[in-house]
């Protein structure tokens, strides 16, 4: 269970980037973390059986997240390659929470993992699905607050390169994947 939440990400590396910005976390934690216990109380109540039903609608998710996923990636691949971006108070994000709701709803692997995977071994559990949740509670509070820790080795701007570089390679690998996938 523990494994489908911490699988890196889109989800993951904005909360950590975030968290390492120190801007705005307590806002994206909440948001990753009221996200996930909406879609896993549903795959517990059985909506992965809807799902099925309509296979087209994973499908257009599949290629709109993709999309979404590289423009993404693109822009931390900028962010890595264009030094005045690296410092630690610039290029703050102006709208974290949307772009939190954003790689949250927008990522078909969210479904797949919450409504089909986990709803599958958990339908009608709801006990596994407190523990599911309260999974996704502590990652995302840890990623996010845990983050100040690596402080030090991000005032390096190297370091900020590097994480951004390792953001935009996931981001483009998994946009790729789900648009060629599909």
């Amino acid at each position: 269970m523990m494994t489908l939440i911490v699988a890196i990400g889109a989800q993951n590396a904005f909360v950590l980037r975030q968290g390492l910005r120190r801007h705005a976390v307590a806002k994206v934690v909440a948001v990753c973390a009221l996200s996930d216990a909406i879609l896993v109380a549903a795959g517990v109540a059985g909506f992965g059986a809807i799902v099925k039903m309509f296979p087209a609608a994973i499908t257009v998710a599949a290629i709109a997240g993709g999309v979404f996923l590289l423009g993404y990636g693109f822009l931390a691949a900028r962010r890595a390659f264009r030094p005045s971006a690296l410092r630690a108070g610039d290029d703050v994000n102006t709208r974290p929470v949307l772009t939190a709701l954003a790689l949250t709803w927008l990522n078909p692997h969210v479904y797949l993992d919450t409504l089909l995977l986990l709803g599958s071994i958990a339908a009608g559990r709801w006990l596994f699905g407190v523990g599911a949740v309260t999974a996704s509670i502590t990652w995302f509070v840890a990623l996010g607050y845990g983050a100040r820790l690596l402080g030090p080795l991000f005032a390096k701007p190297r370091a900020w390169r590097v994480l951004d570089g390792l953001i935009a390679a996931v981001m483009v690998t998994l946009g790729v994947t789900l648009i060629a996938g599909w």
